[in-house]
């Protein structure tokens, strides 16, 4: 068998590989070990990480010309990406991370590795070596970030250098091994470029430009992987070059466009439980920095009631993302986080807050065929401390699933409240022809939310 034929082996074998997946592995690993004698890689720490993998390539060619054996074209150049992949990159993985298609990494153990693609999970054919070999490639992972993991600390939650976003649990948390999840930094995406992805139409962006131009506070609500943070960024352009805007995330990944942009980041613990700085404490600060607008990437805790009081108390025009399955779990999940302050606050005080600091509720959906889609732009109606009444703008209605595997569906567009409408006008922005204006309570398509 080839060396081009093992390596294809190995990477096509599952649980339970054979003895081509040893074999090759030993191979990788003898050269691995003979290039690492011949160079130092600390004081190549100058180098760029282009240069780097380029002097590594040049070294183990020469190794390769000098000790055999004497391979083919293709064969060689297989050969040394491996070695210098788990010399310097992460292995198996370094093809995934090229792979600009893939959104997510995910691997269960050493044997199972999943990949995210258009919406859609798959397993891919490659596998690591051994559980020892995963190991060694998380350990390169979090030492980039100054974080280590073991059974002391079995679980880590980073984002690396390039952008990354990157959780590892190992056993014994993990009953299957090692688990590592890669998510990737997601590409900047215009909000007309979402319009040809179908995620929503030209008349919801001419609304939701008018919201933001009118510093309506607005919600965006949706499930793990719905694209919250796409929209969120697209949405972001739309503030204008003028104002001073502060990113609050947990884990970086805004790529706001303007010139006035503050970022903003959480910092974990160290290794002996110190230092860390919260989203809570960073949504506190920001306050004292004269922010125009005050973007959070996710409100997932007692910083809930700090960012709902800015909204109602001068921030007006500010975004912010939250996990939830629809508008109305969106405005129960902002009650429920923002009681998780150490502040006593009264739910029926909490729902005051709530109907005084937000105005617009963007609910986002991942659907069967992976597509993600803006499926409603709901409008706050409430008032004081009444029970929660959502006023829909936009919904998607979808049809029934058709034969080429997609989803399709239509954009409905309903008469917005008096309310709205007049803030909409009173700052010279009109309403989208397609909307109107609701001139009595029966022409709403109103809801409570309990």
């Amino acid at each position: 068998m080839s060396l081009r034929s093992r390596i294809a082996a190995h990477e096509n074998t599952g649980a339970g590989g054979g003895t081509s997946a040893d074999s090759t592995g030993h191979l990788v690993a003898a050269y691995r070990t003979k290039l690492l004698e011949e160079i130092d890689l600390a004081e190549m720490s100058a180098l760029s990480p282009a240069e780097r993998r380029a002097r590594l390539e040049r070294v183990l060619g020469h190794l390769i010309s000098r000790e055999g054996p004497v391979l083919a074209t293709q064969d060689r150049t297989l050969l040394i990406r491996r070695v210098v992949d788990e010399a310097l990159g992460l292995g198996v993985l370094e093809p995934l991370l090229e792979d600009g298609s893939i959104t997510e990494i995910m691997v269960n153990g050493p044997d199972q590795i999943f990949v995210e693609r258009g919406g859609r999970v798959e397993q891919v054919p490659v596998r690591f070596a051994s559980d020892e070999q995963l190991m060694q490639t998380i350990e390169r992972i979090v030492s980039t970030v100054n974080r280590r993991v073991d059974e002391s600390n079995p679980m880590v939650d980073a984002r690396l250098p390039s952008g990354e976003r990157v959780n590892v649990i190992i056993p014994p948390l993990s009953l299957t091994g090692a688990t590592l999840t890669i998510r990737r930094f997601p590409r900047a995406y215009t909000l007309h470029e979402l319009i040809a992805l179908g995620t929503l139409d030209e008349h919801m962006l001419a609304l939701l430009s008018g919201f933001i131009r009118a510093r309506f506070n607005l919600i965006v609500s949706g499930g793990t992987g719905s694209g919250k943070t796409t929209l969120l960024n697209a949405l972001s352009a739309l503030i204008p070059e003028h104002e001073r805007i502060i990113t609050v995330e947990d884990a970086a990944e805004l790529q706001l466009q303007q010139q006035h942009v503050i970022r903003l980041e959480t910092r974990p613990p160290n290794v002996e439980g110190k230092g860390q700085i919260t989203v809570r404490d960073l949504v506190r600060n920001s306050l004292r920095m004269r922010p125009d607008r005050i973007i959070v990437g996710e409100v997932r805790g007692g910083e809930t009631l700090d960012m709902l009081q800015a909204m109602s108390t001068g921030h007006d025009g500010s975004l912010a993302t939250v996990h939830a399955n629809s508008a109305e779990d969106a405005l129960m999940r902002l009650q429920t986080l923002a009681s998780m302050s150490e502040v006593d606050v009264p739910f029926a005080a909490l729902q005051d807050q709530i109907n005084s600091a937000v105005d617009v509720l963007i609910q986002l959906a991942r659907l069967a065929d992976g597509s993600r889609k803006i499926v409603e732009i709901s409008v706050l109606s409430s008032h004081g401390r009444e029970t929660f009444q959502l006023a829909t703008a936009s919904r998607f209605e979808a049809r029934p699933m058709s034969a080429d595997g997609r989803v399709h569906g239509t954009f409905g567009h309903l008469p917005l409240p008096r309310r709205a409408a007049d803030r909409l006008s009173l700052t010279g922005e009109p309403v989208p022809a397609a909307f109107g204006v609701a001139h009595s309570a029966d022409q709403l398509a109103t809801r409570e939310a309990v």
